[in-house]
């Protein structure tokens, strides 16, 4: 693996939401729930890539139950949930460390930069709040999860 990586962990809902404070901030019905993660020293393409195939990844069921249609195809709508946590470094001790993660100034510009690139897609995009503690609440069609990472663009 090189050095940089933007990572999704994408899951096909039927819902979902994210809370706030008590406030929903962000809600959806039928599409995708996508946690983001930025790594240090992510760059546009990255961010494009993973956009890309996030919306035209073909994870919804035709009419014999194969996956064959992709978020565009169905309409669907998009919620987009930062998560640093994703960059979980677990192989020494028992705490994780986040040290791949970008910082979060570089990170609140990738997410809200990705966010962007979906609604120029003319897609229905929701959000929870960069760096806030969110409750996410969300039913998992099938269950369908998936990991994608712009790394896989490179090999």
């Amino acid at each position: 693996m090189s050095g940089r990586e933007m990572r999704a962990m994408i899951q096909r809902v039927t819902e979902a939401s994210v809370t706030v404070d008590g406030q929903i901030t962000g809600a959806i019905q039928k599409g995708l729930m996508v946690l983001l993660g930025v790594k240090q020293g992510d760059t546009r393409d990255d961010l494009e890539w993973l956009a890309e195939k996030c919306i035209n990844l073909r994870i919804f069921e035709n009419e014999e139950g194969k996956f064959h249609y992709s978020l565009l195809d169905v309409a669907g709508s998009v919620l987009v949930v930062s998560q640093f946590t994703l960059y979980g470094d677990c192989r020494k001790g028992r705490r994780p460390s986040f040290t791949d993660a970008a910082l979060p100034e570089e990170a609140s510009a990738m997410y809200e930069a990705f966010i962007y690139y979906l609604k120029e897609k003319q897609l229905t995009v929701e959000t929870g709040i960069f760096g806030a503690m969110m409750q996410v609440h969300l039913i998992n069609d099938g269950p369908v999860t998936i990991q994608l990472d712009s790394e896989d663009r490179r090999r």
